[in-house]
């Protein structure tokens, strides 16, 4: 089948092409990459009946405008970034058809930072080190797999479909899209070095109401608020997990995400349970968020349901 595209007319702040990841380098010093809110992003490719693994366009902040060059069948999920096509507003959560020439583009988010924009069939982006997914300070991946998010005038390919011409949109029930700007409650899995912090320390941890702080991004989100007094000892550095909570001297916690370091020195009290990481992901700086302690058996019970109705 012939090749369509899409032109990227205003890339906003930060739009990347991402797919489900890049794993197994981390003893490289590469990271997973891949989307931060992997909920939205599993639900744009599942409403397009794609493999999970499909690459999609993560778009930040919004402010962002496209050109389409081949009528295709679209899905768009996530943060609400007020889209438009040609100036008439597309329901989130949704698919929906973009002809040749039509223009689809993103205000300013009224709900969530981020949002995800997969075609049919996937969006075609070369293979870095086992990965589409673009992770600018490793400069690996992307459309031109050096890391670099999109650019002003620049195409993105994918495979030309069929387009029904009885096409009736489809849109994820109400019972499953969150609210991204609503105060966060994280269930926390302590890890093995919670036992270094302090009786004092844990009830200070749980019981503040912490706010995302302006200096967070896809690397980690930095929380500010009663400070959580960190173990005065020198640690060695060693591999950090998704969702790690490191807690450093100053005591406001960091939230370590995709785009991570690989190792780190700084006491961490636990793991954010994956199932939360993508509300965090949407979150805006000055909201709210707690802690409470999570029942591992149950989290990880409810993260397979996840994963087997999405097929990872």
């Amino acid at each position: 089948m012939t090749k369509g595209s899409i032109t990227i007319l205003k890339p906003g702040p930060l739009s990347l092409i991402q797919d489900f990841g890049r794993y197994g380098l981390s003893h490289l010093g590469l990271t997973q990459g891949g989307p931060v809110d992997d909920y939205a992003y599993s639900w744009a490719n599942h409403l397009l009946q794609n493999p999970i693994n499909c690459p999609a366009l993560e778009i930040t902040l919004g402010q962002c405008a496209v050109e389409v060059n081949q009528d295709c069948v679209l899905a768009i999920t996530g943060g609400d970034l007020q889209a438009k096509l040609d100036g008439v507003p597309i329901a989130n959560w949704s698919t929906f058809i973009a002809g040749k020439g039509q223009v689809l583009s993103f205000g300013l988010p009224t709900n969530g930072l981020r949002a995800y924009l997969a075609v049919k069939g996937g969006f075609k982006a070369p293979v870095s080190l086992t990965s589409a997914s673009t992770v600018v300070r490793e400069k690996v991946g992307g459309p031109t797999q050096d890391g670099q998010a999109c650019q002003a005038n620049q195409q993105i390919h994918f495979e030309k479909h069929p387009v029904p011409a009885d096409f009736k949109p489809l849109s994820v029930t109400f019972r499953y899209t969150p609210d991204y700007n609503l105060p966060l409650k994280l269930r926390v899995i302590e890890g093995y070095q919670s036992n270094l912090f302090s009786d004092d320390a844990k009830s200070t941890f749980y019981n503040t109401s912490f706010t995302v702080s302006q200096n967070s991004n896809r690397m980690g989100y930095r929380l500010s608020g009663d400070p959580v007094e960190s173990p005065a000892i020198t640690m060695l550095s060693e591999g950090i997990a998704l969702g790690a909570i490191q807690i450093p001297k100053d005591g406001q916690p960091i939230i370590l995400l995709n785009d991570r370091q690989t190792i780190g020195g700084y006491p961490k009290l636990g793991c954010v349970a994956r199932i939360d990481l993508p509300r965090l992901a949407q979150a805006k700086p000055g909201q709210h968020v707690t802690f409470v302690e999570g029942d591992r058996s149950g989290l990880q019970d409810v993260w397979c349901q996840w994963a087997r109705f999405f097929g990872y």
